[in-house]
This record gives C-alpha cells, sequence and structure tokens, in this order.
C-alpha cells in the first residue's frame, strides 16, 4: 500500500489590506494542525498569499505588480518553506507570478518533504473577461492580469505517486484531467477561489455552484482512476463571497472528506495510490479501449461548428 495522508488546508477570506506575513502565519497554523494529524502531503489554495485581487479594474502597471511573487521561496514565503520542511511535510500552493521577463501568470507549486519545488504549474484555462464590465457587480479580469499558461499538463514522480497539478477553472475541463491521466497521474491537486452567491442569488444558487464544483472534480477522479484534492478560498473578501467546499474524492469518484465551513480549516484523508491500479488497468484502459481516431475534433477546433 502506497498511502499518503494528504491535508486540504481551505483558507478563510483575504481581505485586501491583509499582509503576506500574516497569510503566510495563517498557513502555518494548518500546517502545524496537518503535522499532528500525520499528514505528509498539504494542499493550500488558487492564489493562496492574497486577496483574489482580479475583482478590481487596475490601470497602473505597478498597482498590479504588488500582487505578484518574482521569486518562490521568497522572504515572505520561506518561513511556510521552512515548516513543511521541519515536519518533513510537501506542500502545493498557488500564487501570482511575475517572471523574470515580465510575464505574469496565476500559477501553483509542487515540493518534495525536503521543501524543494519539484513541479511547477500555471493555469490554462483563464475565466473572465479583460476590458471593464459595466454590468458586473465586480469584475473578474484574470484575462487582463494573467497570461494563459505555458507549461501544459505536466506530471512529476513525488513521494512514490505520479502528481499533476490544476488550478479553479481547469477542474471544470474533462480534457485537464485526461491529458494527466494519459501519463498515469494517481494524485490531481488544484486550489480554486470561485465566487459564491451575491445579493442576488439564492440559496439554491450555491447549492447549484457547490454542485457543480463536485461534478467536476469526481468526473474526472472516476474517469481517469485518480485522487482528487480540490481546497478553496472562501467566505466574504471585502464584500465579495467565495465559495468553499473543499473536497478530496478518491479514484472511484466519491468523496471521502469535506470541509464544512467558509474559514480557515484542514480536511484529511489517508490516500491510498493503489486505489488507482483497478481503475486504470481494468476499468479504464486507456491502452486497450481508447479510439484516438475519433476524437480528432477535441483538438482540432475551439468553438461550436453545428452539422449543416
Amino acid at each position: 500500500m502506497r498511502e499518503i495522508v494528504i491535508g486540504g488546508a481551505q483558507l478563510g477570506p483575504i481581505q485586501r489590506a491583509e499582509s503576506r506575513e500574516s497569510v503566510v502565519a495563517r498557513m502555518i497554523v494548518l500546517l502545524d494542525q496537518a503535522a499532528k494529524a500525520g499528514c505528509g502531503l498539504v494542499v493550500f489554495p488558487e492564489l493562496a498569499l492574497t486577496t483574489f485581487f482580479p475583482r478590481w479594474w487596475m490601470e497602473d502597471p505597478a498597482e498590479v505588480d504588488q500582487w505578484f511573487e518574482t521569486e518562490m521561496p521568497n522572504a515572505a514565503t520561506q518561513p511556510l518553506f521552512d515548516r513543511a520542511r521541519d515536519h518533513g511535510i510537501a506542500i502545493s500552493f498557488g500564487y501570482a507570478e511575475k517572471t523574470s521577463d515580465g510575464h505574469h501568470f496565476n500559477t501553483s507549486i509542487l515540493t518534495d518533504t525536503a521543501g524543494n519545488i519539484v513541479g511547477k504549474y500555471r493555469k490554462v484555462h483563464l475565466p473572465g473577461h479583460s476590458e471593464f464590465d459595466t454590468e458586473r457587480a465586480f469584475q473578474h479580469l484574470e484575462k487582463r492580469y494573467f497570461e494563459p499558461g505555458n507549461l501544459g499538463f505536466p506530471v512529476w514522480r513525488n513521494m512514490d505517486a505520479l502528481m499533476g497539478m490544476c488550478i479553479c477553472n481547469d477542474r471544470r475541463w474533462p480534457e485537464v484531467y485526461r491529458v494527466m491521466g494519459l501519463q498515469g497521474a494517481e494524485l490531481i491537486m488544484l486550489g480554486y477561489n470561485t465566487p459564491s452567491v451575491n445579493s442576488q442569488d439564492s440559496a439554491e444558487g450555491l447549492e447549484h455552484r457547490l454542485y457543480h464544483s463536485d461534478l467536476s472534480m469526481t468526473s474526472g477522479a472516476y474517469q481517469n482512476a485518480a485522487w482528487v484534492v480540490g481546497v478553496a478560498k472562501s467566505g466574504d473578501e471585502d464584500g465579495h463571497p467565495l465559495m468553499a467546499g473543499s473536497i478530496i474524492v478518491d479514484p472511484n469518484g466519491f468523496v471521502v472528506a469535506r470541509a464544512q465551513t467558509e474559514d480557515d480549516e484542514l480536511i484529511v484523508h489517508a490516500c491510498d495510490m493503489d486505489l488507482c491500479n483497478f481503475g486504470k488497468s481494468t476499468i479504464f484502459d486507456f491502452a486497450r479501449h481508447r479510439r484516438v481516431e475519433h476524437y480528432t475534433r477535441i483538438t482540432a477546433q475551439t468553438g461550436v461548428e453545428y452539422p449543416e
């Protein structure tokens, strides 16, 4: 049995005025809880170091760049890396990355248990818009502040398992899981900052959003026989609610752990990577059953082409 005790470290709201250092202190509290629970890996959300800044229109490049990290680890995050190394816990978390040549990405990283970065992923499916939308209660400007990821969907060997990452809106696209599944991924980690209901929405609207989030991750897990750990940033950020609902999903598509709050909260499950084997070898034996000659339309076009 190849068991990894995994913690999903949900974060409550991060207000605009909150410093990186204060957020990292909260992350370390969750990391310490994870160590007491015997975790070997802890997954934090998308943009874990800051508020979800794409909700604001900004024109000054300097104002935008204040939300981005130019190196990792840096002075603010080094204590998190140090504590993870001291505990012997691998971590994954998301942040806004500015590269040395001036590119901007929505990024997640993965470390080993010694605190070394062993994997990096940059968000591919950017939602929202790039220009100011006068009809919106708040903006969703990921297309303005980030470039589409340029690293694809790689998978890494870490902790005797095959691990991949994606971010937020990526979880809604089945191709994401399949590309990693075709590399043998046994664990897919993702963080998200998903808007919750606003004043015009009903409780039913939140229920639907949570259902669709669950559906995306449970189907991706089952159809690729992989564990999926989806971790939210949640709660009311400067008057803008974010959906919680962090979950751990087994390779049969069942939710085995779920967050109960919209605050900082750790969910934990002992994940046996060998539980992936039956689905990979029998139910979804890609080598025997896939018929790629019939799938060419998936990569040949983007928008819908209707039959005549």
